[in-house]
């Protein structure tokens, strides 16, 4: 019994290596992932009853209870038996098809062995379609799992040789060699093949774990990549974003070497080849052209496909992925290898997964920038409109003014000229000096000073050495604006607005404070960030200075409004500034 043990071992390791082969298989993943269909069944079932025909072949020939050896069985006297191993593969089958998988194995194996012949040849050829049935049957308690653990497979490797001596015995209850032959083979049968299928689901258990794991750190890698490559998509010239691109991309995955082309030209090349594969070069390649045009990637397998022209061309093999811009083909990345054998699933995996990625986010670039331009055209479309009942009544001011005081009239006709100058002019930039911003107030703030002087006063306060900063244009006169139109529109005397610019350690802070009525309560914290056009307290103005200041400044450029303690408003910003 124990040199029966170790030979049906020896067996079934050879059956092993076998079943080694068969998880390499493309089409085993389906069944892993419970991908069946009837083709797909038929496949199944034919390559395990192949392999159950393998454990026959690889079995042994027992004799009485002598073991008969042999190195392959291929015929079977009279009064021999074949031992075989075909009930590791049909319950395999079984587990992982189902019942008509296991099925379909068994009666392939089942089949061959009653051609084949011997002593139980019934019984034998019987238990295999049975056996593949049942443990079709008996995984369906297990479908919550793609691969039966290594233990529970065990347990249910003991059942299929208890089944097969049970039935070696109905069919011949009498036979005392067939008595002899199920004391000596029952016990080693059990053992080996329980192990074996244990074995074999461990082994499809590291296989799928394997091909998860690559999965799951192509897909990291491929994240992390698109993520660092965020800054150079960007870039406004095309090269800059190639070369950052193609560094990133050698850098980080250690390829021979990476090209990042356009439509017509090579942009950048790093790595191997850089001496004769240079930015500037034509795409003349068939799988290029192929890749932009099909929109698909593409796998060069030899330096014949590669095309490169120079002799001593270090790189032979290489994966073209098409780079998508609006649903067109706008360029390419290229990864090059020494070797074809170098590219392994996991590469090609990453690369179309990184070529989805970067294409989803230029995309989402080119959305943006779309989105800014149409944000800026509107703004600065609101920016250039002059308010006409302010041009109006200024005009009205500058003729009553000539009759009274023509020199103020002209000092306010050139106050006028050069607030409707600016307001012209904002559709040039979207950032001004604050000294010049600091004018254009002046200007706005003499005039309405001047309309109103019996009513109110407006405090103007600058620091010094603030020519060098930046500010959107038209960001301080709107909040002004606000003061006198709404603030003070219930005050009729001693009414006073007071606009400060100061220097912090790290900002500059530009305040506007009245003493009016304040915002009302139900607008006071809507102010700002929602239009209220609408009403009457200046929201759409608000609204417009705060989305510029966020958008051009940053988020800590946005408006803070509040009412004071005594009567009146305050609305502030903070400019980031660096001494």
């Amino acid at each position: 019994m124990k040199y029966l043990t170790i030979i049906l071992f020896e067996r079934l390791g050879l059956l092993l290596v076998f079943a080694f082969v068969l998880t390499r298989i493309p089409g085993f993943k389906s069944l892993l992932y419970r991908e069946y269909s009837k083709r797909m069944s038929f496949v199944h079932a034919c390559m395990f009853g192949l392999f159950g025909i393998a454990g026959t072949i690889t079995g042994i020939v027992m004799e009485g209870d002598v073991v008969v050896n042999r190195e392959f069985i291929w015929s079977v006297g009279d009064d021999q038996m074949a031992v075989s191993s075909s009930l590791v593969a049909i319950v395999i089958a079984g587990l992982l098809g189902g019942p008509i998988v296991g099925l379909g194995a068994g009666m392939i194996a089942g089949t061959h062995l009653f051609y084949l012949g011997g002593i139980g040849f019934l019984a034998n050829s019987l238990v295999n379609p049975l056996t593949g049935l049942l443990a079709g049957l008996t995984a369906q308690f297990f479908s919550n799992e793609r691969v039966i653990s290594p233990w529970k497979a065990l347990f249910i490797g003991v059942f299929p040789p208890v089944l097969q001596m049970q039935l070696l015995l109905i069919f011949e209850p009498h036979s005392d060699t067939m008595i002899s032959i199920v004391n000596t083979i029952g016990l080693p049968l059990v053992l080996s093949n329980s192990i074996a299928i244990a074995i074999f689901t461990a082994m499809i258990s590291i296989v799928l774990r394997e091909q998860e794991n690559e999965a799951a750190l192509a897909t990291k890698q491929a994240l992390t990549i698109a993520e660092e490559a965020l800054p150079f998509l960007k870039k406004d010239s095309s090269h800059d974003m190639a070369s950052g691109i193609a560094n990133l991309l050698y850098d980080r995955l250690k390829l021979a070497a990476v090209s990042v082309t356009n439509e017509k030209e090579v942009l950048a090349h790093k790595g191997l080849g850089e001496d004769h594969h240079q930015a500037g070069d034509q795409i003349i390649t068939r799988l290029s052209r192929q890749a932009i045009y099909s929109k698909q990637m593409q796998i060069a397998q030899s330096r014949t496909e590669i095309q490169c022209k120079h002799r001593n061309c270090p790189l032979e093999a290489a994966i073209i992925i098409p780079i998508m811009d609006a649903n067109e083909a706008t360029g390419l990345i290229k990864f090059y290898f020494r070797r074809a054998q170098h590219i392994r699933p996991v590469e090609l995996m990453l690369a179309q997964g990184l070529g989805q990625l970067i294409s989803n986010q230029l995309n989402t670039i080119a959305t943006e920038k779309m989105k800014t331009h149409i944000r800026d055209a509107e703004l600065r479309n609101l920016q250039a409109q002059i308010n006409p009942h302010f041009l109006f009544n200024t005009l009205h001011l500058i003729a009553a003014l000539f009759r009274k005081d023509p020199k103020k009239a002209r000092h306010i006709t050139v106050n006028l000229a050069h607030y409707m100058r600016f307001n012209i002019g904002l559709v040039s930039s979207s950032l001004i000096h604050l000294e010049k911003e600091c004018q254009h107030v002046k200007a706005y703030i003499e005039i309405v000073q001047t309309r109103f002087s019996s009513q109110l006063q407006i405090i103007f306060s600058e620091t010094d050495g603030i020519s060098e900063v930046f500010i959107p244009p038209s960001t301080i006169q709107p909040l002004v604006e606000n003061s006198v139109q709404h603030g003070l529109k219930n005050v009729s005397k001693d009414g006073i607005i007071k606009v400060t610019i100061e220097k912090l350690d790290t900002c500059i802070q530009v305040t506007v404070r009245d003493n009016g009525c304040g915002f009302p309560q139900d607008t006071l914290n809507l102010a700002g960030d929602e239009s209220l056009s609408a009403n009457e307290d200046g929201g759409a103005g608000l609204y417009n200075v705060n989305q510029r200041l966020i958008r051009l400044l940053g988020e800590s450029a946005r408006l803070h409004i509040r009412n004071l303690p005594s009567s009146g408003s305050e609305v502030y910003f903070k400019i980031p500034y660096e001494n």
